[in-house]
């Protein structure tokens, strides 16, 4: 197995345990534990954090995914692709459009409440998050060994 091989299934699972993390850990912590403005300032920090790790694990993930198709004369685009974009079309849709659509509404302004566009960014990152782990779990897969030759 070479380096790209490791790399290509290890960072899924690294991707999928900190979404993991920040959903089920972090961003519930503040709101049990600090005023509710104090809190949402909080996680407001940690989901910038990790919407910018998303864009580098999913372009991480993009880039071997392509290396390994030149190398290994595959597809040009595979499944591991789509999901890896997939995944990254969601932060740029739920974090990068819908948060700022969140302080206008929190503002007044806009169509949508505030709670409704917090529904959509949450969607959002769970399809995210589904996406991350049927791509680790895609990695952890045992590699396809090459016929044995007689």
């Amino acid at each position: 197995m070479t380096a790209l091989d490791r790399w290509r299934r290890l960072l899924p699972a690294l991707w999928a345990g900190w979404l993991l993390c920040v959903a089920g850990l972090a961003t519930p912590a503040p709101f049990a534990t600090l005023v509710q403005t104090d809190a949402g300032r909080v996680v407001a920090r940690m989901l910038a954090q990790e919407a910018g790790s998303a864009l580098f694990f999913g372009g991480v993930l993009l880039l071997l995914a392509r290396v390994a198709a030149r190398r290994g004369g595959g597809p040009q685009f595979s499944v591991d692709m789509g999901l890896a974009l997939g995944a990254i079309v969601c932060t740029v849709a739920g974090y990068y459009a819908v948060q700022p659509m969140m302080v206008a509404a929190r503002a007044g302004q806009g169509a949508l409440s505030f709670g409704q566009l917090h529904a959509v960014s949450a969607a959002f990152y769970l399809v995210k998050l589904g996406l991350v782990l049927a791509l680790a779990w895609r990695a952890s897969r045992a590699p396809v060994s090459p016929p044995a030759s007689s």
